[in-house]
C-alpha cells in the first residue's frame, strides 16, 4: 500500500469571519507557531490605525520611552542607527523617504493599542512581551534580518512590501544567517527571498524565531509588531543561578568522606567530578513550587518597559473599599505584568516580579482583570483583598473614575477645535494658583489627556494697553 503524502501547509490565507488567522488556533499552533511563516490577509478587516504617525513622534521625544530611527543611504547602502528621545523639531526637518522610526512598548502608553493584544489569547499572555509601532517614510525599511522571537506584523496605515526567505520550511534548507559587519544592525550578509507580498491596512505576517525577513515602506507606512518574550538559555541561567546564590545553604559544600589515597595528587579524576556534580545537585531547585515560583517572578518582570514606582503615601484599605463602592475602579499599571500557576496549595500570582499565595480563583480574577471593580473585588477571599491592597500600595492599581469617560464624545463635542471654546455649560475642573481678581483670562491652550482635560491660561491684570487691544 503507497505512503499517503501529507499535504504541505499553505503559507498564505484569506481570513474569514471569526476565524482571523483564516483557520482554528489550534490548526494554527500545531501546523504553523514555530515551525513556518503565514502571510493572514484581512486578518483585521477594516482596521484603524489607534495612533498617527504624529503620535508615534510626539511619543519618541518622551524621556522614558524606547524609540529608535534608522536611515538609510541607497548610493552606499549605508545604515545609521539614532536612539531616542529625540526632538519634536527634528521630524518635520526629516526627508520625505528612506527612514524608520520605531517606538517599542507603546501598549505600555496607549490603551488602544493594549486592548489589541486581547486578539492573541490563544497564546499565553505571559508570553507577549510588547507592541513595538514602527513609521516609515517611503521606502524605509530597517534592512534584511532575522528575530529570535515569534513576532506578528500587523500592516495599521499605508503598505509595506515584505520579502521573506521560506526555504527551511519549505524545502528544509537552511538559509545562511551570517551578518554583515560593516553596519551597526544585525544585517544578513546575503538575503535570498522565496516569496514577495505588499501587505494593506488589517493584513498580517506572522514569522517564526530565525525567517530572514525585509520590510520596506511602499509609502509612508505604519507597523504594529507584536513580539513574543522568548528569553535565552544565558538569561535564564543567570537569574536562576542569582536565585539559588540569596537562597543557597552555606551548610551544603564539596565533600569527599569516602576519599580514598589518589594515584595522582595533581589530577581531578572522575570520583572528585561526581562529588561536584553532587554537590551542584544538592542546592538546585527541585521543588516544583520553587521553581515556578522563580521562573513566574522572572518571566513577569519587564525586560525593557518602566518600573512601577509607589504612588506616595499608602491608601488605607477603607479609603480603597469605600472609592469602589462609589464607583471607582482600580486600574492596573500599563507597566504592570500578571501571570498565575497553579501551586501544591492554592496558587501564587505573579505581578512584576512579586509573589502572592492566593486561591485558585483569586489569582485567576486578578491576573485577567486590568479594571477591577466593586462586583469582582467583592468576590475575591480576605488574601485576595490583602494582594489588592498590597498591589495598590507598591503603585500595580490606582484608583480610576472610568464613569468620568463614558461620555467622552459628548465632553469632547463641547469644545469647538475651531474657535477655541468651550460650550457654555462646559464644566472644566482644576486648580489654580493665581489670584485673578480683575485679571483679563487668555486661554493659551487647551490639551484634551486620557486622564482629563489640560486648559493653560494667561491673565494680565495691569491697566496697560496697547493700540487699545488687551495686553
Amino acid at each position: 500500500m503507497a505512503a499517503r503524502k501529507t499535504k504541505t501547509p499553505v503559507i498564505e490565507i484569506q481570513a474569514r469571519p471569526g476565524l482571523p488567522l483564516g483557520m482554528p488556533a489550534a490548526v494554527f499552533l500545531r501546523d504553523y507557531w514555530q515551525k513556518r511563516p503565514l502571510l493572514i490577509r484581512a486578518a483585521f478587516p477594516d482596521f484603524q490605525t489607534p495612533v498617527q504617525p504624529e503620535d508615534l513622534a510626539g511619543l519618541a521625544c518622551e524621556e522614558t520611552a524606547l524609540a529608535r530611527l534608522i536611515t538609510h543611504d541607497r548610493a552606499t547602502d549605508g545604515w545609521t542607527v539614532r536612539s531616542g528621545p529625540f526632538q519634536e523639531e527634528e521630524f518635520p526637518g526629516m526627508p520625505d523617504h528612506d527612514w524608520t522610526l520605531l517606538v517599542q512598548d507603546v501598549d505600555k502608553w496607549d490603551p488602544d493599542v493594549r486592548a489589541l493584544i486581547g486578539h492573541f489569547d490563544f497564546l499565553p499572555r505571559w508570553r507577549m512581551d510588547d507592541v513595538m509601532i514602527s513609521f516609515a517614510a517611503t521606502g524605509g525599511s530597517v534592512g534584511a534580518h532575522v528575530d529570535q522571537y515569534d513576532v506578528f506584523l500587523l500592516q495599521a496605515h499605508g503598505h509595506r512590501r515584505w520579502q521573506i526567505d521560506a526555504s527551511e520550511s519549505t524545502k528544509g534548507k537552511r538559509p545562511p544567517l551570517d551578518f554583515r559587519d560593516d553596519v551597526e544592525l544585525k544585517l544578513l550578509r546575503r538575503f535570498k527571498p522565496t516569496h514577495d507580498w505588499v501587505l494593506a491596512p488589517g493584513d498580517m505576517l506572522y514569522l517564526p524565531p530565525n525567517v530572514p525577513h525585509n520590510g520596506v515602506a511602499e509609502d509612508p507606512c505604519l507597523t504594529f509588531s507584536f513580539g513574543m518574550r522568548a528569553p535565552a538559555s544565558a538569561e535564564l541561567i543567570s537569574d536562576y543561578l542569582d536565585t539559588l546564590i540569596e537562597g543557597a545553604d552555606e551548610s551544603i559544600r564539596y565533600q569527599d568522606p569516602d576519599l580514598t589515597l589518589p594515584e595522582d595528587p595533581n589530577e581531578i579524576d572522575v570520583v572528585a567530578m561526581n562529588r561536584v556534580v553532587d554537590a551542584l545537585n544538592a542546592i538546585r531547585m527541585n521543588d516544583p513550587d520553587k521553581l515556578g515560583d522563580w521562573f513566574g517572578r522572572f518571566i513577569t518582570t519587564y525586560r525593557a518597559a518602566g518600573e512601577v514606582m509607589p504612588g506616595g503615601e499608602p491608601v488605607p484599605r477603607e479609603e480603597i473599599e469605600a472609592a469602589l463602592a462609589a464607583g471607582l475602579d482600580l486600574q492596573r499599571h500599563p507597566w504592570a505584568r500578571m501571570a498565575w500557576r497553579r501551586a501544591k496549595r492554592g496558587a501564587s500570582l505573579y505581578c512584576s516580579g512579586l509573589e502572592f499565595a492566593l486561591p485558585v480563583k483569586d489569582a485567576q480574577v486578578l491576573a485577567a482583570t486590568e479594571q477591577l471593580g466593586a462586583a469582582l473585588y467583592q468576590k475575591l477571599s480576605a488574601k485576595g483583598r490583602d494582594a489588592v491592597q498590597d498591589l495598590v500600595s507598591g503603585g500595580y492599581y490606582q484608583l480610576f473614575d472610568a464613569q468620568a469617560f463614558d461620555n467622552e464624545d459628548e465632553d469632547e463635542a463641547e469644545y469647538d477645535d475651531e474657535d477655541g471654546t468651550f460650550a457654555d455649560d462646559a464644566v472644566v475642573e482644576g486648580t489654580a494658583a493665581v489670584e485673578v481678581d480683575d485679571a483679563q483670562p487668555d486661554v493659551h491652550e487647551v490639551t484634551i489627556h486620557e486622564d482629563g482635560i489640560e486648559v493653560i491660561v494667561d491673565f494680565d491684570d495691569s491697566d496697560d494697553q496697547d493700540d487699545g487691544k488687551p495686553a
